[in-house]
């Protein structure tokens, strides 16, 4: 709770806004503005929203919601969360946390034998993308041209370009993607 009221004040005062004319936007008392900044009162979620709505901000991020992601940036392998699969044998897995206003989305893509890219690299959408070989040894085909990838290469690309990887080693393959992320 003391939290909150520091982001609740902090936010206020980025505003330049008075208690007096927040306490006025939100049909409360300044005292009540007060208690709520110093931790001392818990305003009901009715109250929570007008203030978010006052201060220009949402009521996840004035109660923290995002907090834990942008403190603690680590990810543990058991901690990946899936994000697609196709049913040729290929899954993606998110490498970061969701927050928003990300700049990048870093996945690894795992690939069975012979398995490829269909429904989880897709394209025609704004931005670009960077791939790196974990493992294993990719055909690539971009717009009809083909490359061959082996571990350790690395391939950018613009998004809207028609794209697909295949994974062509005789064993499982693995691949680093970094995308833009797109947002409508």
């Amino acid at each position: 709770m003391d939290k909150m009221g520091k982001r609740i004040k902090l936010q206020r005062e980025s505003l330049g806004l008075q208690m007096k004319e927040l306490s006025s936007k939100i049909g409360v008392t300044p005292s009540l503005i007060s208690q709520i900044e110093k931790g001392k009162a818990f305003p009901s979620i009715v109250t929570l929203k007008k203030v978010a709505e006052a201060l220009n901000t949402t009521v996840g991020e004035l109660i923290g919601e995002n907090e834990n992601v942008i403190t603690h940036p680590l990810v543990k392998t058991s901690e990946r969360l899936l994000a697609k699969e196709n049913e040729h044998g290929t899954s993606s897995f998110l490498l970061s946390n969701h927050i928003s206003g990300k700049q990048m989305e870093p996945y690894v893509i795992c690939f069975d034998n012979n398995s490829d890219s269909k429904e989880i690299m897709t394209s025609n959408f704004p931005g670009q993308e960077f791939c790196y070989v974990i493992k294993g040894k990719f055909d690539v085909a971009i717009n009809g041209d083909n490359y061959t990838l082996e571990k350790g290469d690395s391939f950018y690309f613009d998004s809207n370009r028609k794209h697909l990887f295949r994974n062509i080693s005789s064993s499982k393959a693995e691949l680093l993607w970094v995308i833009t992320p797109y947002h409508n």
